[in-house]
């Protein structure tokens, strides 16, 4: 279960400069259930009982205005990078269509994340996430591959292209809508009911045709075969979406927002379970790093396999509506793992892959706390690849290493803007590290 979440009242001026810890008395008088509500909700449990999300609705006004005159038609022809987009919402009876741009050329850095840190800021990502409408076809019966009509087999094979594919997308009606956001997948621009599809000629990725028309293939090995080929993780997630992998009678669509944690998780699991049997790191490590201001703090410590992931959200960033406390919100996992769904949603599990790939790549075991501050900057969701390539990230430079939790711990208090009180108040690995250096100080 994830530990305690309280609220901490703070200054929205004063955001990036160090928290103090604040009594009950000055803390905002809010029923502690709803103090963390759409950090835990992102938008999608509807937890505070409104149809549409009020967080969401308040951006949707400020991204995507001048791009409605260059959407306003019925027709668009482009090259898809590929990629496609499958709705959850009356699942099983879910929308599915591509997600083309009304242009031509490489369009492929679209919709590939892994190529986005450290080059693309929050406008880039607006701007090329804004380009692709999204096409829209009712699926008649349900998920299942078995009966699909000639539009969604066309859909299926997009997702095989090896280069952006041209396309041709007529709607019903001229596309009028702004940008679509998301808490988990990626945003996309303006969607609409399609009258018809077309794919052009392509080239298909061998490694995805390969898994495509393996109907034997259990769609866990599927994923897993696919990564080990060099596949990246948002490839898989697409093939995975248009029921390309798994036992011939049991392939069907699978939401986007699905089939992004569910191959994090996949992946994840599959490393866990070699990880727990090398030998435990030796020191202390702290990673750092800082994108679409966002500070992230990665700390490995020299113990059997254990994982937490705690974020905070400044105010008025994105899931934090408040306008002058911080929300603190985490889950954590301890040797043998979690049988439950993490609350924190599916940034617990693209975090809990990047640090697991680092370990594999290593051959070692360790603990791992993961520290994340969102600040007044990040003021849209961008889906969670952002997790999963920002811990890459700092996880791919020099680590600084510690001999004691005690200079680690120090160490974060520099770091951080929250103060380390903050951050125990959460965690549930800090609060048993300082529990056990209690037990040493009378030995």
């Amino acid at each position: 279960m994830p530990g305690k979440t309280p609220v901490k009242k703070v200054s929205a001026k004063k955001a990036r400069k160090k928290v103090k810890t604040f009594s009950e008395e000055v803390a905002p008088k809010l029923d502690p259930k709803a103090r963390n509500m759409c950090l835990k909700c992102r938008g999608t449990k509807k937890l505070c009982g409104k149809e549409k999300c009020p967080v969401l609705q308040k951006y949707y006004s400020q991204v995507g205005d001048e791009k409605k005159k260059k959407f306003d038609t019925k027709e668009i022809e482009g090259n898809s990078p590929p990629s496609v987009f499958i709705g959850r919402y009356n699942y099983p009876k879910v929308n599915v269509g591509p997600l083309v741009p009304p242009e031509k050329g490489d369009t492929s850095v679209y919709s590939r994340p892994e190529k986005w840190f450290g080059t693309a800021e929050m406008n880039d990502i607006i701007e090329m996430r804004g380009n692709l409408a999204r096409g829209k076809k009712k699926l008649t019966s349900d998920v299942k591959i078995n009966n699909i009509g000639r539009d969604e087999q066309e859909l299926r094979y997009l997702a095989l292209s090896k280069n952006p594919a041209e396309t041709e997308v007529k709607f019903k009606k001229n596309l009028n809508e702004s940008m679509k956001l998301d808490g988990r997948s990626q945003p996309h621009g303006p969607s609409g009911p399609m009258e018809s599809f077309k794919r052009g000629t392509m080239s298909s990725d061998q490694r995805l045709e390969k898994v495509f028309y393996d109907k034997d293939l259990k769609a866990n090995k599927a994923v897993k075969k696919l990564y080990s080929k060099g596949v990246s993780v948002s490839r898989i997630q697409d093939i995975f979406a248009v029921g390309g992998t798994g036992i011939k009678e049991k392939r069907k669509f699978v939401p986007t927002r699905w089939s992004i944690t569910a191959v994090d998780d996949i992946l994840g699991k599959d490393m866990r379970k070699s990880v727990k049997t090398y030998q435990r790191i030796n020191e202390w490590r702290v990673y750092k790093t800082n994108y679409l201001d966002n500070q992230w703090v990665v700390v490995f410590t020299p113990e059997t396999w254990r994982y937490e992931l705690i974020e905070a959200f400044y105010p008025e960033t994105t899931w934090n509506p408040s306008k002058d406390s911080i929300t603190i919100f985490g889950d954590h996992e301890e040797f043998d793992g979690r049988d439950d769904y993490a609350s924190i949603g599916g940034c617990y599990y693209a975090a809990r892959l990047a640090v697991l790939e680092k370990l594999e790549e290593e051959r070692r075991q360790a603990g791992v706390l993961v520290l994340r501050e969102a600040r007044p900057g990040y003021i849209l969701p961008v889906g969670v690849w952002l997790t999963r390539e920002s811990i890459r990230n700092a996880l791919g430079a020099r680590p600084r290493k510690f001999n004691s939790s005690e200079e680690v711990l120090g160490f974060i208090r520099q770091l951080t803007d929250l103060s380390l009180d903050e951050w125990v108040s959460v965690s549930r690995l800090l609060k048993t590290r300082e529990k056990q250096r209690t037990i040493e100080s009378y030995l």
